[in-house]
């Protein structure tokens, strides 16, 4: 079962606005801060070079025209007469002539001579004895302009007038209207493709989250089988990945438990019907003789500790899942509890017609361990080899010194695990193809005692040849005995 679209109906809209806020905030302070800038130097650039433009113009008039003053006067009157009548520009500046009292002489725009403009540039200019500029509305024409003074020298270097270039600035603005007007187009462009492309972004982003969102909900009300498909091999593509993989393993664990209700339940049916109806048969009185009785009592015992050996197992297999199962450690021979395993064993397997050998050291194994949990080991890997090699009718027990450990091995001749089953045995609830009888928890629990006492259980098997079980064990160090100069200075 996938889940290919979100079936709720309910948008995550924190996210997109965050985002929005956060990313579009940040690109139109930075288009707004452009274009602020483009503007201002779109203006500079425009006013510059009209500036520029009109003060070249009316240096070179005024230079050409102060070489006929160093003539004459009268050379001077026809020449700017001449210039400002035949001035090639004139449909884009008015080329002036100004006398010494800020009048116009002559103009290229044929300007009423006599006229006084308004503007600050002619006075700067013929009292300053520079270049002046002016930019502003115009008296004269009722529009903004600008407009370059330059002075004019006599022979004895008195100021007689001026040359004044005026153009309107009416085309100048219109460019610069069109400028900042292409800049704004570019910016809200740009603002435009940033707004698709996080539209799309954040779509591709919050599809994946709802449907993992749905997803997570369905799994848990309990549909385990809920798969994701995963649409992008990126984070979303592997958190899909995980989500799956943790729906499975989910749904694994749901199914071993359930498994193991089932096989706890029917494990304890088993005994307690026994245990009941021999109680029953033995109230009532009707066996007829005393071995019949005897009979009906050993059942009883034997059921009796079956279910005794399964609850030790599942009270184990829970400390150990919630972390409760303490040690208590101490130095012991280990082959001393190991033989009253194989003592409380050996009956039952001789009732079977199982021979059992142990081959003992003859010095005794120290360890550092909890007795009792390592005794429960030895009892449940023993059962096992007598529950599932009986048909090998005979047991091997043995118990040495490797190198820095003690090793216990318990071999039986029995039907043996498929290879294929061999890796999973320790783990809990697993029961693989056998159908003997059992919880699956007895060697998960046997595991994870041995390694709690630093050790290993390795269960080495072949088909139809048995199964051996080995756990090793690390030996006893004693503490190392004080120092003579520690003990001097104690």
């Amino acid at each position: 079962m996938g889940i290919a679209h979100a079936k709720s109906n309910r948008q995550p809209s924190g996210i997109r606005r965050r985002w929005f806020l956060n990313s579009l905030s940040l690109v139109a302070g930075i288009l707004a801060i452009t274009v602020v800038a483009l503007s201002l130097w779109s203006i500079a650039y425009y006013y510059s070079s009209v500036t520029t433009n009109l003060t070249k113009r009316v240096q070179t008039t005024a230079k050409f025209m102060n070489r006929f003053l160093n003539r004459s006067y009268e050379d001077f009157y026809l020449n700017a007469e001449r210039i400002t009548r035949d001035s090639a520009d004139k449909d884009r500046l008015d080329l002036q002539i100004i006398d010494a009292y800020g009048r116009i002489m002559f103009s290229s725009s044929d300007l009423t001579s006599g006229l006084i403009p308004a503007t600050s540039d002619v006075e700067d200019s013929l009292s300053g004895q520079s270049i002046a500029v002016f930019s502003g509305r115009n008296s004269l024409s009722d529009e903004r302009v600008m407009s370059v003074s330059s002075p004019l020298y006599f022979t004895d270097g008195r100021i007689i007038g001026a040359v004044r270039c005026v153009t309107s600035l009416k085309i100048v603005e219109r460019q610069i209207v069109v400028t900042i007007l292409l800049v704004l187009a570019a910016a809200s462009l740009v603002l435009s493709l940033v707004i698709i492309s996080n539209r799309y972004f954040i779509r591709s982003i919050l599809h994946p989250i709802l449907r993992l969102n749905e997803a997570a909900r369905e799994i848990a009300k309990g549909h385990y089988s809920i798969r994701i498909e995963k649409e992008f091999d990126d984070e979303i593509g592997e958190l899909c990945d995980t989500i799956n993989y943790m729906a499975g393993e989910i749904n694994q664990a749901e199914k071993i438990k359930n498994d193991f209700i089932s096989s706890v339940s029917h494990e304890l049916r088993t005994p307690l019907t026994a245990i009941g109806g021999w109680s029953e048969t033995l109230m009532a009185g009707g066996l007829l003789n005393m071995s019949e009785a005897m009979h009906g009592l050993e059942i009883i015992n034997k059921e009796a500790g079956r279910l005794s050996q399964m609850v030790e197992e599942l009270l184990s297999f829970s400390r150990i899942e919630n972390g409760g199962l303490k040690l208590r450690v101490e130095p012991f021979d280990l082959c001393g509890e190991l033989s009253d395993a194989i003592y409380i064993y050996s009956d039952i397997l001789r009732r079977e017609s199982i021979e059992m050998t142990y081959e003992e050291p003859d010095e005794p194994i120290i360890i550092n361990g909890d007795k009792d949990r390592l005794k429960q080991v030895f009892i449940n890997i023993i059962d096992n080899a007598a529950k599932y090699g009986r048909e090998g009718g005979r047991i091997e027990i043995r118990a040495r010194v490797e190198g820095a450990g003690a090793v216990v091995s318990v071999r039986d001749y029995g039907v043996g695990i498929p290879a294929e089953e061999l890796p999973f045995v320790k783990d809990k609830f697993y029961k693989g193809s056998s159908k003997r009888k059992g919880t699956g928890i007895g060697l998960a629990v046997c595991d994870e005692i041995v390694k709690m006492h630093g050790g290993n259980l390795e269960i080495l098997s072949r088909l139809g040849e048995g199964t051996t079980a080995v756990i090793t064990l690390p030996l006893y160090v004693p503490p190392a005995p004080p120092s003579l100069e520690s003990a001097d200075k104690s």
